[in-house]
């Protein structure tokens, strides 16, 4: 019990304070040699700029967000990039509410609709439009993110460099004036991806916000959940690299509560284990430092809920040693804040003594919920967003005929 107790305490230690403390002493060592590399050779280190504006394609999928879709329609009008060199490819995933006559009363010039009757998710809407996208580069983002106005030529400026083949952006949470545990994760998660990608070891990227050189895209599997994690390891996997930008800012709401993004979580870490599937090549030393992050910051994360429970139960098996004892009242006294925190959630009452360790069990219980999914396999693409609101089902071309027409064209 002594080693369960102690294999599973180091990993959890591991995995949430000494990977963030050693990712800041290499990121500091490596900083400090580009300073001197840079102060000795006097070499312009600054990101060039594209030559001129290259054709870029905005791509998101779209499932009953009449909630939204005006608020991003009118965001894509406000973004300093050219309108005829930025298309944007809006599949409709079979809303039956008023999202597609929205998106057609804002009879944007530089906008494409597809409506897809039939209810397929968000990896397959990608898979049928990012093909026909005209733009060398493809910026994925969701309905409900809204982007800065320079976000678009934030992204694409780093494809000056040809090893470069995904940049991820930086996703905001808005929530007014309430403090919670999600948004100290958020931060936390900046971070990590922030230091991650000055030592090119960054793994994944905000599905929110995200760019990709169209050559590099390959069809998302049928079971890829989370497929903005899977588009950006696809891209590592062929050789090229995978950066983190934060002058690439979106926005979008935090969620209503910890109970709605609850069931988001769950699904998400279902996903990380169907990943896996794909990804798992990324685990091998041999890949390098990005190995180091894929099991640091991903893998040790996964296995962190199963760790918890081991090390709860441990301690309460040795709890006859008063250090052991510390521990299980400590584990104790983190549930029962936990169990503050979601009654007062449900309240929509925040506090940090009691939101962060409410969001921090939650979430890991999501995980754990997570994978049991996976084992049983009922975890699948389809899902319906939160806080959304259906309204009166309308009628479009099927997507199939719109494919079929745009293929007569080209």
């Amino acid at each position: 019990m002594k080693l369960v107790f102690i294999f599973s305490a180091v990993l959890i230690l591991y995995t949430y304070f000494a990977y963030p403390v050693m990712l800041l002493l290499l990121a500091g060592l490596k900083q400090l040699s580009n300073d001197l590399r840079f102060g000795l050779g006097r070499r312009n280190r600054r990101i060039r700029a594209a030559d001129g504006s290259p054709r870029v394609s905005l791509v998101f999928s779209a499932h009953n967000e009449a909630a939204v879709i005006e608020e991003k329609l009118r965001n894509c009008r406000e973004l300093l990039y050219p309108a005829d060199r930025l298309e944007i490819l809006i599949g409709c995933d079979a809303c039956s509410d008023d999202t597609v006559p929205l998106v057609q009363r804002a009879a944007l010039a530089n906008v494409q609709l597809f409506n897809f009757v039939h209810r397929s998710g968000k990896p397959s809407v990608l898979n049928r439009l990012v093909p026909l996208a005209t733009g060398e580069f493809v910026i994925l983002c969701d309905a409900n993110t809204m982007f800065e106005p320079a976000t678009i030529r934030s992204l694409v400026r780093h494809f000056t460099q040809p090893d470069i083949g995904c940049v991820c952006g930086e996703l905001r949470l808005r929530r007014g004036s309430k403090p919670s545990g999600e948004g100290v994760y958020w931060k936390y998660e900046t971070l990590l991806k922030f230091l991650e990608s000055r030592l090119n070891m960054l793994v994944g990227a905000n599905g929110g916000v995200f760019a990709i050189r169209k050559s590099l895209f390959e069809p998302i599997p049928p079971d890829g959940i989370i497929d903005d994690f899977l588009v950006a390891m696809q891209v590592r996997q062929r050789g090229h690299r995978v950066v983190y930008d934060s002058e690439a800012v979106a926005w979008e709401d935090a969620s209503p509560s910890v109970r709605h993004e609850f069931r988001r979580r769950i699904r998400i870490g279902a996903g990380n284990f169907h990943a896996l599937r794909y990804t798992w090549r990324l685990l091998n030393p041999a890949a390098g430092m990005i190995a180091l992050a894929y099991w640091s910051h991903k893998v040790c994360r996964w296995l962190a809920p199963l760790a918890l429970c081991a090390a709860m139960v441990s301690a309460l098996a040795l709890a006859w040693q008063p250090f052991y004892a510390a521990c299980a009242l400590s584990g104790f006294a983190m549930m029962c804040l936990a169990a503050i925190g979601y009654v007062r959630d449900g309240r929509g009452e925040y506090r940090a003594v009691y939101s962060i360790p409410y969001y921090f069990v939650a979430m890991n219980l999501a995980l754990l919920l997570g994978l049991f999914r996976f084992l049983q396999g009922t975890q699948t693409v389809v899902w319906s967003p939160t806080a959304r609101q259906p309204a009166q089902s309308t009628s479009e071309v099927t997507a199939e005929k719109a494919l079929k027409d745009k293929g007569a064209a080209a």
